[in-house]
């Protein structure tokens, strides 16, 4: 095992026995990483499964149109009520997000020493989910092109929020939310990212990726 004075090569992995990895069908970690990059080469069906996305992307774009066109009256909405099918799938997505998180917690938690695919799965589905919830405080302004004005920041017409409205704390938790499990998402890839840095050979690629994994050596000190 390489030692902090002398790391390994940029993105190699030491060989570990069957016995150390515990997997019969795992040799090294080079194995693990050929096997992984190999799974990022996308397939007929990924095609198709984006190609769903993009169709439902798509109606969905349209009938908030429509509902930009009609008024708020076509998502159900009557005053005095003006919260309903918008802030239930917001708390909704929410609750998606805090499942993530909690599944990754109770992993780190328990030291258990599978949890590595599994945390990186609910961080990721954490990350989409918060990034989903936060479309429905836009979808339910009546005006959506205005929802920068949730936001606090010094204006020359010294007009700030409504700090008692629900939707400008909506504001500061889902970004607070998010900025905390995309940290926690991309602090996990950063050794698997200097490995796609190291086997790239496309140079504009490879400058993103070194970029991105802020000069991973895979030293002891690093891990």
């Amino acid at each position: 095992m390489a030692t902090a004075a002398s790391p390994l090569p940029a993105g190699q992995r030491p060989n570990v026995p069957t016995a150390d990895v515990r997997l019969p069908a795992v040799r090294d970690y080079e194995q693990v990483d050929r096997e992984i990059i190999g799974t990022l080469r996308p397939t007929l069906g990924w095609f198709a499964a984006l190609g769903i996305a993009i169709l439902c992307l798509l109606i969905g774009i349209s009938a908030w149109m429509y509902q930009i066109y009609s008024g708020l009256g076509v998502a159900g909405y009557n005053p005095p009520v003006m919260w309903g099918v918008y802030i239930i799938t917001f708390v909704f997505w929410v609750g998606i997000g805090h499942a993530g998180t909690l599944i990754s917690a109770i992993l780190y938690l328990f030291r258990a020493g599978f949890r590595t695919s599994i945390y990186r799965c609910a961080e990721a589905m954490t990350v989409f989910a918060v990034m989903t919830a936060a479309l429905f405080p836009i979808l339910h302004l009546g005006r959506p092109w205005k929802f920068f004005w949730l936001i606090p920041y010094p204006n020359w017409r010294l007009i700030w929020p409504q700090f008692k409205s629900p939707l400008v704390w909506d504001v500061f938790a889902i970004l607070t939310y998010f900025t905390v499990s995309s940290t926690f998402l991309y602090i996990g890839l950063i050794p698997d990212i200097a490995v796609l840095r190291d086997r790239e050979t496309n140079p504009v690629r490879k400058r993103i990726y070194a970029l991105l994994s802020l000069g991973w050596r895979n030293s002891d000190t690093e891990w």
